[in-house]
């Protein structure tokens, strides 16, 4: 019969090892014996014992000061405290220090076998989790998406989760937070990786070259048209395309791409022969689709089709407990890139650029450190080397403060030119929020917490 676990009892008093050890082996498991704290350290060198039982009241020694070693030792320690009833409140604290569990003397035998057996099922568990974390990370690759904020861990989640089926995908975030590197991420940990991934860029061609462009066209289609070509959707076979934009689509080609999404098959522009293919859709776009359906610019129905799972990708503003590692990451690849020793950015820029709003998200970060590492002449980024667009701006007057520039601080500085950017949206627009966000470059509700942030009264701006 095969050991059930090891079983590490702490405890100065002989009849409890010996009721103790009767009753463990009987019930299959293997048991080690203590009888001091130093004893039982001596011990314990890893994660050799599945559980621990471990008395508070010992002498030299307590159990509240060996289970702190023990947790040195090994943090996953699995330890469960024996106590007598006027020593719950410290089985208690010794539970907040990391014991799983605590029981009284003195203790029922079925009791503490379901204890026992809850604890170390516990723990089995909590291993077959890690482990699976482990095959997920190595499985999946996220190289280029750098972020460990909980909303990012919950776009990891959501990849890890809808990558491996053929689930359509619709993305959405602003421009800049890189929806591309998203699809990318859902494409390459697929079963479809080692087939094509086709970018389509919707709104960058007219609406007729852009169905020959999908979908193929047969000689003689259109002007021009001296043979026959294969479309984007032949070329992704097996494969998945990535709408970027979609929004932008013409209704007609909405309908066909409808068409496809359903039925899986299409004709090539002129052509009269319906062609097959296996293609994954994976859609982003930078606007809210269901505003365009109110506007009837967007079909409702492909909507429909598309939001099967929906990934929604933060602006950086919501997410600024990144931007270390993201800056760390852009500071060591074009540091890389331009064969230049730069170790980071000061302290000043980084809480600079962790006060920055970036309208233009990641992007826009990306770029700033890539110019920054091309100018900067040191080993540190300084503020020298920032934009001269936010240097100028830096100095605008600071209508929240009596101070003069000369007399604020770089960080205030930022504030004051956000703050007055601000006003000068609002007052061109009249106060129209929803307006002034798009001059902005965010959306109403970042505009209306930030409107509250900096006190601005917009009755003025009417």
């Amino acid at each position: 019969m095969a050991s059930k676990g090891i079983i590490h009892i702490i405890d100065d008093e002989p009849i409890i090892h010996e009721i103790l050890g009767q009753l463990l082996t009987g019930e299959g498991y293997e048991v080690e014996l203590s009888s001091t704290g130093k004893e039982a350290l001596e011990k314990h060198s890893g994660d050799g014992f599945d559980l621990i039982l471990l008395d508070l009241l010992m002498p030299e020694m307590d159990g509240i000061e060996v289970l702190k070693k023990l947790k040195k030792i090994d943090p996953q320690a699995l330890i469960i405290i024996i106590t007598a009833y006027a020593s719950v409140e410290s089985a208690i604290a010794a539970m907040k220090m990391g014991a799983y569990d605590y029981i009284q003397k003195p203790f029922k035998h079925d009791e503490l076998l379901l204890t026992i057996t809850r604890a170390i099922e516990h723990k089995k568990l909590q291993e077959e989790n890690l482990r699976l974390r482990d095959e997920i990370d190595k499985k999946f690759s996220f190289k280029n998406i750098i972020g460990n904020s909980e909303v990012m861990r919950n776009v990891f989640d959501l990849i890890k989760a809808s990558a491996p089926t053929r689930s359509t995908i619709l993305l959405e975030g602003e421009s800049g937070t890189g929806k591309e590197l998203v699809a990318r991420a859902i494409h390459q940990n697929s079963d479809r990786a080692n087939s094509p991934f086709i970018i389509v860029n919707s709104g960058s061609l007219p609406p007729d070259l852009l169905e020959s462009h999908l979908f193929g066209h047969v000689k003689g289609a259109f002007t021009g048209a001296t043979s026959n070509k294969k479309g984007l959707f032949e070329a992704a076979d097996k494969g998945s395309i990535f709408f970027d934009e979609i929004s932008t689509l013409n209704p007609e080609t909405q309908a066909k791409l409808l068409r496809v999404m359903q039925d899986r098959e299409f004709m090539r522009l002129g052509g009269t022969k319906t062609l097959r293919v296996d293609v994954r859709i994976i859609a982003a776009t930078n606007t809210d689709l269901e505003e365009l359906i109110q506007q009837n610019k967007f079909r409702e129905d492909l909507y429909y089709r598309l939001n099967v799972i929906k990934i929604e990708i933060p602006p950086l503003r919501e997410r600024k407990e990144d931007i270390p590692i993201l800056v760390n990451h852009f500071v060591g690849m074009y540091s890389k890139e331009n064969k230049k020793k730069i170790e980071g950015v000061s302290d000043e820029v980084m809480e600079i650029l962790e006060i920055y709003d970036w309208p233009g998200n990641i992007r826009e970060l990306e770029n700033l450190i890539e110019r920054a590492i091309v100018l900067s002449k040191l080993k540190l980024i300084t503020h020298e080397s920032l934009p001269p667009f936010l240097i100028s701006r830096l100095g605008k007057d600071n209508e929240s403060s009596s101070l003069s520039n000369d007399q604020l601080t770089l960080k205030e500085q930022v504030l004051a030119y956000q703050k007055s950017s601000i006003i000068e949206a609002l007052k061109k627009t009249k106060g129209v929020q929803k307006e002034a966000a798009q001059l902005l470059g965010v959306k109403s509700t970042t505009l209306n917490e930030m409107i509250k942030r900096f006190r601005i009264d917009i009755k003025n701006m009417v």
